[in-house]
């Protein structure tokens, strides 16, 4: 089930919000709720997450009561396990397929490939909870004495599938005891419907065009088709995976949860340095917090430094999905970063912002071509037609077959919702509160007018989806 579709529109959240402010027990009905939101899609994978939350709630515990030099092993021991299922449903395949082309170099029989299914959202429940143990194993926060809860961290349904990446300790104290105010269930219904227009407005509409493109034989591109394929799935994974994100929280924001803004206005960005500083800011942070610091961050010197987001890098782009082209995409993302730290960062500063920023869009822009071509071949070649030598005649396949007015719509307000633009002008969207005070604050900006634009958002986004366009979600594959 997803967010933009109609059971989970018109059926799932309706009854659930309806039984959870009827009912007492709110926590019970918010955990039972979110593994039927998983097990609609995952069936018995149910049984994967309820087992994560409980094992990872018991391990914490015990972590809590060991001293240092045990609650060392015991946290090692909890996040080779939670990294063991990650691999084994997610990387075997790949690990196998890999090892056949040592085989046939050597002539030898391959191994059969396990065809093992990816649970949905499995990479960002498990980093949960291994933020979770180490969280507790470093005495930021305690462990949580109720199971229940530890589960209803990782489990509930608004972040379970695509994040964001919450630490416990962000929401505990909600998850303990929250109130339900008019305030932040209007708020939050706020945040859904742009999340929701972001989402199926904008990028299922060039997602069309962006899957019809990069579908084409390479032979086939010229560069107008490759730049209009580029461009659009630029902005489809940017709205896409921000309009989960907003989803997301407006979700939470009406149960009385807060959780943090995942999206910064990434395209505005002056380096990659600051890209990766607005871009899924959850993730960013996660690798930060419980990878970059722990290898030594920048504490050892340049070169330590420049292993240390190599390395990062590296393994981002393979959390990503087990493909060669998520790791060539992370290790250009971490070789980028090592540039701009060994000079490139500081010349830019001198720069015209123009400059600034038209340098840091090709390089996400070649980026993203890499993150969605199905090979290092088709990559090779799309960047070859992006910049001007590709083979297509632009007669069989040609641009305005997919500039379609619709699209062409989509990436004109794409190019502007990308941007602060509206949020300088609608101040709601300027908000994003961390509090009962800074909701308050934000509702009051709610008027007449931004409340005939939300209700024209959501008309606009439930006809769409409702006559069966176009839906997928990029980030559900990772």
């Amino acid at each position: 089930m997803v967010f933009s579709s109609i059971e989970f529109l018109f059926y799932f959240l309706p009854i659930f919000l309806a039984l959870y402010f009827a009912l007492p027990v709110k926590n019970a009905l918010f955990l039972a709720a979110s593994l039927l939101f998983y097990a609609w899609g995952e069936a018995w994978y149910v049984l994967l997450l309820v087992g994560s939350g409980l094992i990872n709630a018991l391990l914490a515990l015990w972590l809590e009561r060991s001293q240092d030099g045990r609650r060392k092993l015991l946290l090692a021991m909890g996040v080779a396990l939670n990294l063991l299922v990650l691999a084994a449903f997610k990387y075997l395949d790949f690990a196998v397929a890999a090892a056949n082309v040592v085989l046939a170099s050597l002539a030898q029989a391959s191994l059969p490939l396990p065809a093992v299914h990816l649970p949905i959202g499995i990479s960002f429940f498990t980093f949960q909870a291994i933020s979770y143990l180490m969280d507790v194993s470093r005495r930021d926060i305690a462990a949580e004495r109720n199971p229940a809860n530890v589960l209803l961290y990782i489990a509930m349904f608004p972040h379970q599938l695509a994040g964001p990446i919450v630490r416990f300790g962000q929401v505990i104290a909600k998850l303990r005891e929250r109130r339900a105010s008019i305030d932040k269930f209007s708020l939050g219904t706020s945040l859904f419907v742009i999340g929701l227009a972001q989402k199926v407005l904008i990028a299922n509409t060039v997602a069309v065009a962006a899957d019809g493109i990069f579908a084409l034989p390479t032979a086939e591109l010229n560069a107008a088709l490759a730049w209009l394929g580029a461009a659009c799935y630029t902005l489809q994974i940017y709205f896409d995976f921000c309009g989960y994100s907003v989803m997301a929280a407006g979700l939470a924001l009406m149960l009385g949860i807060y959780f943090p803004r995942n999206f910064l206005y990434p395209y505005t960005s002056l380096s990659i340095t600051e890209f990766w500083r607005r871009w899924h800011i959850s993730l960013s942070t996660w690798f930060r917090d419980y990878l970059y610091i722990p290898l030594g961050g920048n504490r050892h010197g340049p070169w330590r430094t420049y292993a240390n987001l190599a390395i990062v890098f590296l393994l981002c782009g393979l959390w990503h999905g087990a493909a060669w082209t998520f790791v060539a995409w992370g290790a250009y993302h971490g070789a980028l970063l090592v540039i701009e730290r060994l000079g490139l960062g500081a010349w830019l500063e001198k720069w015209p912002r123009e400059c600034r920023s038209l340098y840091t869009m090709l390089a996400v822009i070649i980026g993203w071509v890499l993150f969605r071509a199905t090979s290092l071949e088709q990559f090779g070649d799309f960047v070859g037609a992006l910049a001007g030598f590709g083979r297509g005649e632009g007669i069989i396949h040609h641009v305005w077959q997919y500039l379609q007015p619709d699209v062409a719509l989509a990436l004109a307000w794409g190019a502007v919702a990308a941007t602060p633009y509206f949020a300088k002008r609608i101040k709601l969207l300027s908000y994003w509160p961390q509090s009962d005070a800074e909701a308050a604050t934000a509702v009051r900006h709610i008027h007449a007018g931004i409340a005939l634009l939300l209700l024209s958002l959501a008309v606009l986004s439930i006809t769409s989806i409702a006559a069966g366009n176009y839906n997928p979600f990029i980030y559900f594959r990772f």
